[in-house]
């Protein structure tokens, strides 16, 4: 019951990423402060597929999906690959600890301003955008449930290679 739960969400998905290229938009661009310290602007990453990941340490999903997306970024990093973790709370303190608990090696944004969020029309938490090496949306996820990250290794994978 489980496998077709999954498959149905993938085909689903895929419904939903192939009405996204059907519209492919250039991704909003944004600047914001890093956990690092650092500005990180979208446009300077062009050339690199880039995974943004809206998200709340309020919010029990984005705390499941957290250590998925930690995969990811391992496993493709090196192929030009990036992830964008967008913390939207005011107060990043408890975003902070989840960071260090988890280990988490992506980089962190802070859009305690809602700057990016407002960009993106976020609806939901987690909200997933998948962005192409030429900086186009090419599929975008609201919410998030466990099998999700098999989809998003998919689409990846394939801007990969593109």
């Amino acid at each position: 019951m489980k496998s077709i739960q999954l498959i149905s969400c993938i085909l689903l998905t895929s419904l939903f990423s192939l009405l996204a290229l059907a519209s492919e938009t250039t991704a909003p661009d944004f600047t914001l402060k890093s956990n690092s310290g650092k500005n990180i602007r979208l446009s300077e990453l062009k050339g690199q597929v880039v995974l943004i990941n809206f998200w709340a340490s309020w919010c029990g999903p984005c705390r499941q999906e957290m250590p998925e997306l930690e995969v990811l970024y391992q496993k493709y990093h090196k192929l030009g690959f990036t992830i964008l973790g967008i913390n939207v709370e005011k107060d990043a303190t408890k975003a902070n600890q989840i960071i260090a608990k988890g280990g988490i090696s992506f980089p962190i944004l802070y859009d305690s301003e809602n700057i990016a969020s407002l960009l993106y029309k976020v609806s939901a938490m987690p909200s997933t955008v998948i962005v192409a090496r030429d900086g186009t949306q090419r599929a975008i996820h609201l919410g998030y449930k466990p099998g999700y990250e098999d989809i998003y290794a998919a689409e990846i994978k394939k801007l990969i290679r593109e």
